[in-house]
């Protein structure tokens, strides 16, 4: 049987904890920071928990098919 290969794409914009929560960037956090407020710059440079229905589908992306 073949190997299970990580979506190019998503190894880029999420990552695994240790305990095994997926992580992703906040939206809005590439560009343009001259016309944001200092506020939302902080709230969208923290990184956030994907969840719900979400996290199934982005934990086949990264290959991380057993476990939590």
């Amino acid at each position: 049987m073949p190997k299970q290969k990580t979506n190019s794409s998503a190894k880029k914009r999420m990552r695994v904890t240790g305990s095994g929560k997926i992580m992703r960037e906040g939206v809005n956090n590439q560009h343009k920071f001259e016309h944001k407020s200092s506020a939302q710059k902080r709230r969208v440079g923290a990184d956030q928990v994907i969840t719900g229905g979400d996290r199934k589908v982005a934990r086949k992306l990264l290959g991380k098919l057993k476990g939590r």
